[in-house]
């Protein structure tokens, strides 16, 4: 399952925002540094309205929709690569996941410390970056110092990772997070997955902001997003206090609450979004009178991979696959009228899955 590390400084409204992701109250948040010692986990449907769509046009009512899972991790402070705060044990816990969602305060309130005395956005930023990437060189100076026996022998998977590590290091070093498929080829690439660093993860920041800057943002917000799109990075608005409100709602008063507010999506649904466009991902579909149910994949990824995702037998005897669109489906109402229509086809090894595909895979046992 993929996982997202909800990240930053202490006191910038991590684990209210993580309440809200949960629907719970299980992230302990209060007004004073480190009040996260362990990382809280919750797992989260990804919102897709069409699976309701479908799952009354197949006349079923179980619907299964795919999911994050998201991590509260304890806030970070300067020194944290040298053992300051909780140091080690938060850089532990951030090289297990698949992106970062830095939540960076943009807003004012005297009523609510902040660890560096006052509200700075890129000043935070570059904190909790710093550390990282300090993290990662002290990493890749080790992992250097391990395999040196095997490069000066001229063992060529060594002297590989050798370049890799030293390349890594030079970009590194120049205080940026970086994106390692823009300077590694795929040889390299799988050395860098090895190596499970963070600093070329990729990151969404999240721009915490009061009820009356949800709508259009503020000075700090425009500072986050400049910093972002320099950055190869996303960035979401969202107020984590209203997004935790929005829990004890219904659907429909929620929906009136945003558009009171001159919003139509909450930050969560922004934020998941965002994870999805930031990672690549989609959505294809299973559908029918059992149940509907979706299901997550990278953008590119062929049909008996995808196969794979339900259940590893079906791609080892993957034979083809009966693709419906859902636009089709949900315009023609069943399978039936689609075929009829010419709209399903069968696709063979080589198709690539497409957002909302709905999925029919044929294999032998």
């Amino acid at each position: 399952m993929l996982r997202a590390g909800i990240v930053g400084l202490p006191n910038v409204g991590k684990s209210t925002l993580f309440n809200a992701l949960t629907s719970s109250m299980n992230a302990q948040s209060a007004n004073y540094p480190f009040c996260t010692i362990e990382p809280n986990v919750g797992v989260v449907s990804v919102p897709d309205e069409r699976l309701e769509i479908l799952a009354k046009l197949c006349k079923t009512n179980q619907i299964i929709p795919t999911a994050i899972e998201f991590v509260d991790i304890a806030g970070l402070v300067k020194g944290a690569s040298k053992g300051e705060g909780l140091g080690n044990q938060f850089l532990h816990n951030i090289r297990e996941v698949d992106a970062i969602i830095q939540v960076v305060r943009c807003f004012d309130d005297e009523n609510t410390v902040h660890v560096a005395g006052k509200v700075d956005p890129l000043s935070d930023i570059e904190v909790i970056n710093t550390e990282l990437i300090l993290a990662d060189l002290s990493s890749i100076e080790k992992r250097e110092a391990r395999i040196l026996k095997q490069v000066k022998s001229g063992d060529k998977t060594a002297v590989l990772e050798d370049k890799v590590l030293k390349k890594l290091s030079d970009l590194l070093s120049e205080g940026s997070f970086i994106n390692p498929e823009e300077h590694f080829n795929e040889e390299e690439l799988a050395i860098i997955k090895m190596l499970n660093l963070m600093s070329v993860k990729p990151v969404i920041y999240c721009a915490n902001v009061s009820e009356t800057d949800l709508k259009d943002g503020n000075k700090y917000t425009k500072l986050v997003d400049e910093y972002a799109v320099k950055h190869n990075a996303q960035m979401v608005i969202i107020s984590a206090k209203i997004e935790e409100e929005l829990v004890a709602l219904g659907k429909d008063e929620a929906k009136e609450y945003l558009a009171d507010l001159g919003v139509q999506d909450s930050g969560i649904d922004k934020m998941i979004k965002s994870v999805y466009s930031l990672l690549k991902l989609l959505t294809f579909i299973t559908a029918g009178e059992k149940e509907v149910r979706a299901w997550t994949v990278k953008e590119g990824t062929k049909a008996p991979q995808a196969a794979g995702v339900i259940h590893t037998d079906f791609e080892k005897g993957f034979i083809r696959a009966e693709i419906t669109p859902y636009k089709d489906f949900a315009e023609l109402g069943s399978y039936s009228a689609c075929k009829d229509k010419g709209v399903t086809r069968l696709e063979g090894k080589e198709y690539i899955i497409q957002d909302g595909d709905l999925v029919h895979f044929r294999f032998a046992t």
